[in-house]
């Protein structure tokens, strides 16, 4: 079975944005203008294709990440199978509970489009999201859409693109006429106009530039051309020398800018009115990068530990990496993977390098959002999903067995909130445990826990939202009914300077005694250095713990030390102060001693945990709690009651800005003090302000709120 697409006219981009820029109204005009569907479905409506989970219809807002495949030829060519292009797509969410599913989705794709909002401009969530695609090193598009709407200014969302994001950005179009007068976009490049007629703006026309745009566009083009050849000297020089460059030169010289992420080209239309999004696909064929465009994927070889390659190329052995789970209720568990290197067929084993294990291939299927279509073989540089694996999980390398490698794992954030749940009937307590891990496995930033004590489950999580649609899949995906307790915040321990402890457990009864003797120093971690840098004393559990053994010449057996280990953990997750997990903590085995008959593993546990508490309590121990980052719009008539609000609230307001007629305030501010701050902020503007808020980091919390939260906890 041969591909049915070569390599170079194969794109893996995402869409991307703020909530409520207009991504998912985006994806169903490329679902309907690629043929993928026949009649467009509206995010208002509940109608849309790749918004397909009923709490997505409900809510008007994209949950999980969709992938669909669907075909292209440019604008300016005949639709014929040799003019086109295959799209791997995943519109992915621009709620902040959900940026699990930006990073991972950013992690696997070659390029993105980011989409803005032509009012706001700039929001809170397309910078997160820009700051993934910049770790992920994503070559990125930049579509500025809505510019129907009241208040849309073209020119302003440039501005904050440049001002806030990147100034590397550069307009390849301007719009001609804005809010109701938009009516088409002018092309920088070819210095024409371009309208949208017929059917859903299925035809795109082309037309001479109205005269009163022509100085305007003139003037932007020599921009525009000026900061394509700087990218290469021997344009540069011909330019400079007056000499006339080729158009075809122009686009390759751009597309080598855009994908060395030196150049992110700026459109601009009206998704929701059909004008701009062809425009924007066809930018997608010329700029963005095929897999073979990109530096061969890097991993870990598990035999030796040296990195090692693997090229977008059908011939070299096979390696994907699993970046979603998604639980199907058609046909079970649903295992998404991008194919790096090689392929892989139906019926074959898989090797998991993460785990050491090797998995049966049943059916591979490729998605069409809430449809899919089988498949027999995965070729490099595809996306697609595994039916029922077993035991891959999120961030696993899958590769070939005989050539072993290893991926780098996606980093996820923390959760910050987590809710006490408990079932309200003994036939939902067998079930929730089975629902929980299942959701687990899909969302790596939401975890489950119990509490030691109470022993009741604990659910944790990225924000409000974020629980409440765990809750609410749980109810009608697995039929449980649950009751929950109020959100808490996710606070944690650690310290702030290094100390000893020196413990000896001593247990005499009437057969044999119990004997551990412990010397445990612990400091806060040194993050600077990276975990393949590690000694090999030092074992880092993950970034925030690590313990290591500096023991010398067996004063303690070896058969103890993970014993010493566990303990150590075991306080680590239950915390010294207020049960709150303890983190960027260092712990150092140093010394002890052991006694022939009496010492067992569990004395030496024992001992550990007791030696940890006491190290731990010297150590100038402080509570930590999560910070927001909350942006509030509002008229400026209410300025003074918002600022003095948040100001109510241990809030620092770091700055006021203009957002047209409205006013924008930005402060960082404790999660504890945000519960329930949409409704109170609603009531105070009559309704007209609203809010956004995303983690920031972790801080600590100050003497007299951490005296609070420790008496709360007794």
């Amino acid at each position: 079975m041969e591909r049915d697409y070569p390599l170079q006219k194969v794109r893996n981009f995402g869409i991307i944005a703020h909530i409520d820029a207009g991504k998912t109204t985006t994806s169903e005009r490329v679902l309907f203008y690629t043929g993928m569907t026949h009649k467009i479905g509206e995010v208002h409506e509940g109608e849309t294709v790749t918004d397909w989970m009923e709490q997505e219809r409900e809510r008007g807002i994209t949950i999980t990440a969709a992938a669909i495949t669907c075909f292209w030829s440019k604008t300016d060519v005949e639709k014929k199978k040799e003019n086109m292009f295959r799209f791997n797509i995943i519109d992915t969410p621009g709620h902040i509970d959900f940026t699990v599913e930006v990073k991972r989705s950013l992690r696997v794709l070659d390029g993105a489009v980011v989409v803005f909002d032509g009012v706001a401009g700039v929001e809170p969530q397309s910078e997160t999201n820009w700051r993934y695609a910049d770790e992920a090193q994503v070559p990125r598009i930049c579509f500025i859409n809505k510019l129907d709407r009241t208040g849309a200014n073209f020119e302003k969302s440039y501005a904050s693109i440049l001002d806030r994001l990147n100034p590397k950005a550069v307009r390849m179009q301007i719009p001609v006429g804005l809010e109701d007068a938009f009516e088409g976009v002018i092309d920088l490049l070819k210095l024409k106009m371009y309208k949208f007629e017929g059917e859903m703006g299925m035809d795109v026309v082309e037309a001479e530039i109205p005269e009163k745009y022509v100085a305007e566009a003139k003037k932007l083009h020599h921009d525009l051309i000026e900061r394509i050849v700087e990218n290469d000297e021997k344009l540069m020089t011909a330019y400079l020398e007056g000499k006339e460059i080729p158009m075809d030169v122009l686009k390759a010289t751009l597309r080598k800018a855009v994908i060395a992420n030196e150049v992110f080209p700026v459109y601009a239309g009206s998704a929701l009115k059909n004008k701009g999004v062809q425009l924007v696909l066809d930018a997608v064929v010329d700029y963005l990068p095929s897999p073979i465009d990109l530096k061969p994927v890097s991993g870990i070889d598990p035999n030796t530990g040296e990195t090692i390659t693997r090229k977008a190329d059908d011939k070299e052995p096979f390696c994907g990496l699993a970046f979603k789970l998604q639980a199907d209720p058609f046909v079970g568990q649903l295992t998404f993977f991008r194919a790096y290197s090689g392929t892989i067929e139906a019926g074959s084993y898989i090797y998991n390098s993460t785990t050491g294990e090797k998995e049966r291939i049943g059916r591979m299927v490729r998605l069409q959002a809430d449809s899919r279509e089988e498949v027999k073989k995965v070729f490099a540089g595809e996306i697609a999903a595994i039916v029922g694996l077993k035991n891959t999980k999120t961030s696993h390398t899958l590769c070939s067995e005989e050539h072993p490698i290893v991926l780098e794992e996606i980093k996820f954030p923390e959760p910050v909130i987590s809710l006490r749940i408990e079932p309200k009937t003994k036939a939902d307590q067998e079930k929730m445990g089975m629902a929980l891990k299942k959701l687990a496995d899909e969302d790596p930033t939401f975890h489950i826990k119990s509490d030691p004590e109470t022993m009741e489950t604990i659910i944790e999580g990225m924000g409000e939202l974020h629980l409440e649609i765990i809750v609410d899949r749980m109810k009608r995906e697995f039929s449980v009914e649950a009751n929950v307790g109020a959100p808490q915040v996710a606070y944690k321990e650690t310290i702030t300077k290094e100390a000893e402890a020196d413990v000896k457990y001593i247990k005499q009864t009437g057969g044999r005694g119990q004997y551990g003797h412990v010397k445990l120093r612990v400091r806060p971690i040194d993050k600077t250095v990276k975990k393949e840098d590690l000694k090999k004393n030092v074992k880092r559990r993950d970034d925030h713990f690590e313990f290591i053994n500096s023991i010398k010449g067996g004063v303690i057996p070896q058969e103890y030390i993970p014993s010493v280990e566990k303990g150590v953990i075991e306080e680590v997750d239950r915390g010294v102060q207020a049960g709150f997990k303890v983190v960027d903590i260092s712990a150092e085995l140093l010394d002890g001693s052991f006694h022939e008959v009496d010492s067992s593993e569990i004395a030496f546990k024992i001992a550990a945990s007791q030696a940890f508490q006491e190290a731990t309590k010297r150590a100038g121990p402080v509570i930590l709690e999560p910070i927001m980052k909350v942006e509030v719009v509002t008229p400026e008539k209410f300025m003074g009651d918002v600022t003095g609000n948040l100001s109510s609230k241990r809030a620092q307001i770091e700055g006021m800005s203009e957002r047209g007629a409205m006013k924008v305030v930005s402060a960082k501010v404790p999660l504890s003090e945000m519960f329930g701050y949409t409704t109170a902020l609603r009531s105070m503007t009559e309704g007209r302000a609203s809010s956004t808020m995303e983690f920031s980091n972790y801080d600590v919390v100050p003497t007299n709120v951490a005296t609070t939260i420790i008496e709360a906890r007794k």
